[in-house]
């Protein structure tokens, strides 16, 4: 049985708790900050999630199911990834069930939970050290 997060804890989170966690989020793993563009408004955003990365693949945890706006944009157009203040392009996006495929064991506990994990390949680190695209919350 999957846990998914109710919808209004999501608008509560998008509206309080991402401007929080946005500060910090992109220094601090399991955090990372996904930067990404509206699939109809092309606007670019910037959401704190929680990913864990072995080797060359990010695993990010789904907790409020895959409907979410940032995850059909992720896996509809370029994004990118900064996490331990290292700004990353992610590559080949994709939907798994938390046992189909090698993750990092805490990535496959949280998606037992929700069912989901979304795991995307990491490119090269972007020069520099920074907060990664400028965006939008």
């Amino acid at each position: 049985m999957a846990l998914k997060l109710p919808r209004r804890l999501a608008r509560f989170n998008r509206a309080v708790t991402n401007p929080v966690q946005g500060q910090f989020a992109w220094l601090l793993p399991p955090w990372a900050v996904v930067c990404h563009h509206g699939r109809r408004t092309g606007r670019r955003y910037r959401t704190p999630v929680y990913a864990f990365r072995r080797g060359p693949t990010l695993a990010i945890v789904i907790l409020y199911g895959e409907e979410s706006d940032w995850v059909r944009n992720l896996l509809a157009g370029p994004a990118q990834v900064v996490r331990a203040g290292r700004t990353h392009e992610l590559r080949q996006a994709r939907m798994t069930a938390p046992l189909a495929e090698p993750m990092p064991a805490p990535a496959r506990v949280l998606g037992r939970l929700s069912g989901r994990v979304l795991l995307a390949e990491l490119g090269p680190a972007a020069p520099g050290f920074g907060r990664g695209p400028a965006a939008t919350a």
